[in-house]
Formats: structure tokens, sequence, C-alpha cells
């Protein structure tokens, strides 16, 4: 459900794991590298102390909205 809670935002992985209620820090992380190898989240990480890492869909990822909303809207109706 990462994809869901990035919508067209960007987000520190800070952001993310509060809007994802019970995930732990290591599972979240695991789901972004996997999103991120797959070209759907690109991660950018800047040059600070401490450093800021933010978060937000590929255009690969843009592409799946449509899908993911389908499958909303059958959840809605269907579950």
């Amino acid at each position: 459900m990462t994809f869901l809670v990035l919508e067209d935002l960007t987000k520190r992985f800070g952001e993310l794991r509060a809007s994802l209620l019970g995930i732990s820090p290591k599972t979240l992380t695991e789901r972004l590298r996997i999103l991120e190898q797959e070209g759907i989240v690109e991660r950018r990480i800047y040059p600070e102390v401490p450093p800021r890492v933010e978060y937000s869909l590929t255009k690969r990822g843009q592409a799946l909205k449509p899908i993911i909303e389908g499958m909303r809207e059958w959840g809605a109706h269907w579950g």
C-alpha cells in the first residue's frame, strides 16, 4: 500500500511511516526498495546533515494509478 500513500506527492520516510499505521521501519524500507527496483518509486537523497531522503512516484508509478483506483472502487463495491 506504500504506492497509494505517495499518490502525486513527494514524502519523506517518516511521513510515509506515519501514514501507514502498524508498519515497521524494516518492512517499509524493504517495500520501498522493491518499488524503487521496479521503477515505480524514485528515491532522492539530499546531501544534508542529517541526510534527507524523499520518495515520489515515477512516470511508471503514476501510470498505475487508474488500475489502483479501479481496484479501490471494486473493493468499495464488493468489499
